[in-house]
This record gives structure tokens, C-alpha cells and sequence, in this order.
């Protein structure tokens, strides 16, 4: 049986700001949309569910990350979760110039937790 990961979905305060990280990280914006209704329903687990979306893709068209931004029902805010909390913690991706992209994070306000670690010479 084949199996592979079509997308990710992550759920953000702020859809323009998170494109807007995302595409400047070197991601494309392939659509957006503003959702509602009974399939919406069904698939988020939400009754009543009206939702922003944007799907973007990397360069390479292998991964996609679908945001979404929930308008009704209200969102909840949570603090961001402890490292050892369980639960998605990171989407990672391999790029060219670390450095640069550090820059570009450092940019939308995101910033390693204790600093880049390297992983068998990757």
C-alpha cells in the first residue's frame, strides 16, 4: 500500500500574518478561501464552523500546509505548549541557506527556543 502526506493543517491567530511568514520563507500561496457549511462541519468536528483557509506548497511540490483561521466558533488562545506537552510541535523543512532563513523568521518574530542544533551533518 502507498502512502504519503498530502498536507499538514495548522490552525493560526492570524492567517495574513502567517502567509505572509510562510511565503516569504520561499512557500507558495496556491489558494484561499473562506469556508462554512455541512461538509465544513463534518470534516472540522465543529457545528457551525466558518473558517479562512490558505493552502500553500513548497517549491518543490511535495509538501503543502494548510492554514486555517476559525471564525465562528470564537477561537480559543491557548499559550504556546511546553516543549514535553503532547501534541504537534514543529513542521520542519530542509533548506539552502539557514542562515537566511533564520533572518526571515527572526523578521515575523520567531526565534529558536535554544539556538540551531545539527543533525547528522544535515
Amino acid at each position: 500500500m502507498s502512502i504519503r502526506i498530502d498536507n499538514v493543517g495548522i490552525a493560526v491567530r492570524d492567517l495574513e500574518a502567517t502567509i505572509a511568514f510562510f511565503t516569504d520563507l520561499g512557500l507558495e500561496l496556491l489558494g484561499r478561501d473562506t469556508v462554512s457549511g455541512d461538509w465544513v462541519d463534518e470534516v472540522v468536528g465543529l457545528d457551525g464552523s466558518h473558517t479562512k483557509v490558505a493552502m500553500l506548497q513548497t517549491p518543490d511540490g511535495h509538501g503543502r500546509i494548510e492554514l486555517f483561521e476559525h471564525i465562528h466558533p470564537e477561537p480559543i488562545h491557548p499559550e504556546p505548549a511546553l516543549p514535553h506537552a503532547i501534541g504537534m510541535h514543529r513542521v520542519a523543512f530542509s533548506v539552502e541557506d539557514i542562515d537566511r532563513s533564520l533572518e526571515i523568521a527572526a523578521q515575523h518574530g520567531c526565534h529558536p527556543l535554544r539556538g540551531v542544533a545539527t543533525y547528522e551533518d544535515r
